[in-house]
């Protein structure tokens, strides 16, 4: 699935280790999911990284928040375009726990919801489409105004306002 950075296309560096593996392959830039992450940390931590954690809607970003300087990148799942916790957890991780990676969604990414991924602290996006670079495009070429703030920092209309 084409993965898209800041409106590219990019190679993704990242290799998904399934959750039922006994032993961790050798390598870097392992994605790993919470359990794996959890059942074998010690041993990661000694081996050094990078790697990145996939957390499912139900795993909040506080289960990992004293994890946070080993990981790179995390992926938050999207099972669903109804599902909209991984919004929330974007939005804790860069605001409160101050995470500075990458942030990845991935699943059931849809173009109606890159802008306001990205507004909530997503960087990085699993678009399933046959023009990604469109669906990209079109997504922040549709809302020019900001009426709320966001973890994106972009000012709204009211900052606006003051500033004239």
């Amino acid at each position: 699935m084409p993965l898209v950075k800041g409106g590219e296309i990019v190679q993704d560096p990242w290799t998904s280790v399934p959750d039922d593996v006994e032993t961790i392959p050798e390598g870097d830039h392992l994605l790993l999911g919470l359990d794996l992450w959890t059942r074998h940390k010690v041993e990661l931590c000694k081996r050094g990284g990078p790697f990145a954690v996939r957390l499912a809607p139900h795993q909040g970003p506080e289960l990992i928040a004293s994890d946070l300087p080993h990981f790179d990148m995390i992926a938050l799942e999207f099972p669903a375009f109804t599902d909209g916790r991984a919004y929330s957890h974007a939005r804790l991780l860069r605001e409160r726990l101050g995470f500075e990676g990458e942030i990845r969604a991935v699943g059931d990414v849809l173009l109606e919801q890159l802008f306001f991924m990205h507004r909530a602290g997503f960087d990085a996006f699993e678009i399933d489409s046959a023009d990604p670079i469109q669906d990209w495009k079109t997504a922040f070429a549709d809302i020019d105004v900001l009426y709320q703030p966001a973890a994106d920092g972009q000012p709204t209309a009211t900052q606006l306002r003051w500033k004239r």
